[in-house]
């Protein structure tokens, strides 16, 4: 039988970025409807903060700059962007509302983007978190009519008599529909009517008409006059649009080994409910079939939950916040920096023989007890940015943490680690705990997390 204060860290580490120091006590003691009215509770968004571009300069056409304009426009982004980074990723360790950031999280891997201009990266991101648990349609609306997402996806060049189709082939492919439930014609005649959408230099969507496509188009067995607005309508539409997003949903929140028949019950309730993610939220995670043990312990985490649980566990103070950008490329997953229009991959992909050692590696290495060993990193596996960047990481090692041992043994006082880090016991349990028995507290904390079994959540 799966106990309270099992099922309370598996809904905090699926609904949010695992439990935290201060959430210990109450999940020892109250039962998990009460944890998840606490997740579900309604609070106010705040957007992360960010610095406007210039509104003057076209940050989106740098080939009419010359190189010192152009070098200076793209360190300028670099920064902030990467302070972006660092506040969606402060926020995703601090943040009270864990389930929106959660949220958040997901929808901006499922609606994977990546541009240079910081002022597109941070307002699509706000964008995000602002309706991740709102209603479905506005926040497709909302993504689809992004400069950020406009932009990757070239709909600037999307005009009458020569449509460009990878806006509207990625929106039926990747973020409604999936393949499979649209036709080639389907994706010309939906770029037809995306004709036109574009942005200005103030980052506001805007539709340029005398660019727009005015003829009648053919789209998913219905005709007629359609506008951008109308074929998102018309694919939200389409049952298989809720399943699509029902599925991946599941994957994400409870297996990577989706059951079909739930799925499809869930996906019928989501789409009856006109897209509403919180209700499809709750539907989840009150269910007793989510507490089942089979779906307890079995999701490698991603690096981002990786390193945010870690910082959720051991509360720190970092001197040096950006060279957390070196983990995040080192393991695999850059936020605002995804791989591909596709978003990242997941579960076993996350490992392999040199992410798993780094992995392992990164509690002893953020508690000071070992440096960031390079040498152990010559995998051609890790080429997404090790050999350009290798100066970067001789440079950057060590982010400066400072962990505030206090608040951490008082938290862990006469309490076993393995039963508060872990979501499934090792079974050299009872080796390790002989190995610990009269150690210090810390190490004893540490070496838990660099075992296998911290990987999964």
């Amino acid at each position: 039988m799966v106990s309270e204060f099992i099922k309370n860290k598996h809904l905090a580490n699926r609904a949010g970025f695992g439990m935290s120091l201060q959430q210990i006590a109450a999940f020892e003691q109250q039962p998990v409807t009460d944890t998840w009215q606490m997740y579900a509770r309604s609070r106010d968004f705040t957007p992360i903060s960010y610095i406007m571009a210039r509104t003057d300069v076209d940050y989106t056409d740098l080939s009419k700059m010359n190189a010192e304009s152009k070098k200076q426009v793209q360190q300028l982004n670099r920064k902030r962007n990467i302070a972006t980074n660092l506040n969606f990723l402060n926020t995703m360790v601090h943040a009270d509302d864990q389930l929106r950031e959660k949220m958040a999280f997901f929808w901006h891997g499922h609606f994977a983007c990546r541009v240079v201009n910081a002022n597109f990266s941070a307002h699509l991101l706000n964008e995000i978190r602002k309706n991740a648990l709102g209603n479905f349609r506005d926040l497709l609306f909302a993504v689809s009519k992004a400069p950020a997402m406009l932009n990757f996806l070239n709909n600037q060049q999307n005009k009458k008599g020569h449509p460009n189709e990878n806006f509207a082939r990625e929106v039926m492919e990747l973020f409604t529909m999936g393949p499979g439930n649209y036709t080639e014609s389907d994706v010309r005649e939906a770029a037809r009517a995306f004709t036109g959408w574009s942005f200005n230099r103030e980052a506001q969507f805007v539709v340029r008409r005398k660019f727009h496509d005015m003829g009648t188009k053919k789209f998913l067995g219905k005709t007629g006059n359609f506008d951008g607005n109308a074929v998102l309508d018309i694919i939200l539409e389409q049952p298989a649009t809720a399943k699509f997003i029902t599925g991946k949903l599941y994957r994400f929140l409870v297996n990577e080994q989706a059951n079909d028949a739930i799925v499809t019950a869930l996906s019928k309730d989501f789409y009856h409910s006109g897209y509403d993610i919180k209700q499809l939220l709750e539907r989840i995670f009150t269910a007793s079939w989510f507490y089942d043990p089979i779906n307890i312990g079995n999701k490698i985490k991603s690096p981002i939950e990786l390193m945010v649980g870690i910082m959720r566990t051991l509360p720190m103070k970092i001197a040096s916040p950006e060279n957390l950008i070196v983990y995040q490329k080192l393991l695999g997953q850059m936020l605002l920096y995804p791989p591909n229009v596709a978003g990242w991959p997941s579960g076993k992909a996350w490992i392999d023989s040199s992410t798993l050692l780094l992995r392992m590696q990164v509690p002893q290495i953020w508690a000071g007890m070992r440096p960031l060993d390079l040498d152990a990193q010559n995998d051609d596996d890790l080429d997404m940015g090790l050999k350009q960047s290798r100066q970067l990481y001789k440079t950057f090692k060590n982010p400066q943490i400072t962990i505030d041992w206090a608040q951490v043994e008082k938290a862990f006082s006469n309490r076993d680690p393995f039963q508060l880090l872990l979501q499934q016991q090792p079974s050299f349990t009872e080796k390790l705990l002989k190995r610990y028995a009269g150690s210090d507290k810390r190490m004893a904390i540490i070496e838990t997390m660099c075992i296998p079994e911290y990987q999964l959540c």
